[in-house]
């Protein structure tokens, strides 16, 4: 495993576990957050998946950009 190989490697651990773990949470986080009002519950969820979107997108942006250097 080369060193460009390794890093993205890290990279996606990194991601993978934090998005795992916020979404361990999530639920609870919806449920505060529903008691308080039902449209901050889904917005939460909302943004937990644009986040992981945006995420990806910006990690594959940044890989074809290196790619083409």
């Amino acid at each position: 495993m080369d060193r460009e190989n390794r890093n993205a490697a890290i990279a996606a651990l990194v991601i993978l576990v934090g998005f795992g773990v916020l979404a361990y949470w999530l639920p609870t986080i919806m449920l505060a957050l529903g008691g308080v009002s039902t449209v901050l519950a889904a917005l939460a969820a909302v943004l937990f998946g644009l986040a992981l979107f945006i995420v990806l997108w910006l990690r594959g942006r940044a890989q074809r950009r290196k790619e083409n250097r």
